[in-house]
């Protein structure tokens, strides 16, 4: 099937939108500006597995269930996913009643693991061995600075918990383009959360649909702007390059509503353009 692309670029439109009347934008952070974090489904599957098969040798259902499970809660908070963890590990039986974590503990386990590559990242981005062009997704910083540069109120929502979220953009250099705020995740998902932020961004501003933009690279950012009437960019990014498509990435941005389709912001002049056509 044939891709309706923005004449003389790869910004695929998927759906019609309200251009040039943008005051405000929401950006998701891992897979969407940040690199920080690349590989944390490869971290998160293998915990998921081991809590829920204790002793027992994982079936390849189990292993398709859980990968299935990731898939579809990408952009979420996490405590939320290790939750849906508790529940997995109870419906299939194979630890012990005593044995179950609650869902702060798997967490923990999780973040332990996975603060491993990312504390290791963060000291090579402080010695110069990466540059922050390798620990971002491409031409991300270069758009986050001409979005901003049209006065839009721009805001960062993550699914990561709040303060190393924070810390992470600031390594970055992202941080400065966030004038309306940064969230991350804290203890429960009722005092922090995507749909919740939208929501508050749209009605303390008196907002319409297509006055908002939310680009994000998973399905719950992207539902979440939908549900509200914004304008959905997606960013189907393969995070192991920081460039390029992931097909799969793509096909779920889509089937949650995206209006737009980016691989990365290697063309943010065109993109700034077609949002801004006047």
């Amino acid at each position: 099937m044939s891709r309706n692309y923005v004449p003389g670029t790869e910004i695929e439109i998927i759906n019609e939108v309200e251009r040039g009347r943008l005051r405000h934008a929401l950006f998701d952070f891992d897979g969407t500006v940040s690199l920080m974090r690349e590989g944390w489904q490869g971290i998160m599957a293998p915990v998921m597995i081991e809590m829920i098969c204790g002793d027992t040798k994982p079936t390849q259902a189990i292993i398709d269930e859980v990968h299935h499970v990731i898939e579809e809660t990408t952009g979420i908070n996490t405590i939320l996913q290790m939750e849906r963890l508790v529940e997995m590990v109870r419906a299939h039986g194979l630890v012990p009643e005593d044995k179950i974590l609650d869902a702060h503990a798997y967490k923990k386990v999780y973040n332990d693991r996975l603060m491993v590559p990312v504390n290791e990242r963060i000291a090579k981005v402080e010695s110069g061995a990466l540059t922050v062009e390798q620990v971002t997704v491409r031409g991300s910083l270069k758009f986050l600075q001409m979005i901003s540069a049209r006065g839009l109120a721009m805001y960062l929502a993550s699914g990561t918990d709040q303060d190393d979220v924070r810390n992470e953009a600031r390594k970055v250099g992202a941080a400065q383009y966030f004038n309306g705020g940064m969230w991350g995740a804290l203890r429960t998902y009722e005092e922090s959360n995507k749909d919740k932020i939208i929501k508050e961004i749209i009605a303390k501003n008196d907002l319409h649909g297509s006055e908002v933009i939310v680009c994000g690279d998973g399905p719950v950012e992207i539902r979440n702007a939908k549900s509200s009437g914004c304008i959905a960019l997606g960013v189907a990014s393969n995070e192991k390059t920081g460039h390029g498509w992931d097909e799969e990435k793509r096909t779920r941005l889509i089937k949650a509503g995206a209006d737009i389709m980016i691989a990365d912001f290697g063309e943010a002049e065109k993109l700034i353009a077609y949002l801004f056509p006047n």
